[in-house]
């Protein structure tokens, strides 16, 4: 069974950076594609970026680009994303979720302050 962990989430200030981790495990791991998305309180899920898992290809929401870099580490199975320059806009709880699976991962906080 497959199972997802993000973590790397946190409180900084308007104009700081994170990392996020989404760390994937499980017996005969395929090949997926693996996106990020965030929720923040009263609004939907918000796609943020996505990376393709056969060709490596990274697309980026518009409020992502320029700003959040999709990294992946293949022997690890782990995901990042940087995220930098901030904005309390970005306030939200950060889901990654694999495509092939269906399989989304319990979430990590980020909060930036003004």
């Amino acid at each position: 069974q497959v199972k997802l962990v993000e973590s790397g989430g946190g409180l900084v200030q308007t104009g700081e950076s994170l990392k996020l981790s989404c760390a994937a495990s499980g017996r005969d791991l395929r090949v997926s594609d693996t996106a990020w998305y965030r929720q923040a309180p009263g609004k939907e899920r918000e796609f943020v970026a996505r990376i393709n898992g056969v060709t490596g290809y990274k697309y980026y929401a518009d409020s992502a680009k320029g700003r959040f870099i999709l990294s992946n580490d293949g022997a690890k199975d782990t995901l990042y994303l940087q995220m930098n320059n901030l904005k309390p806009e970005d306030t939200a709880v950060y889901y990654c979720y694999r495509f092939t699976e269906g399989l989304q991962g319990p979430g990590t906080q980020v909060t930036v302050s003004s």
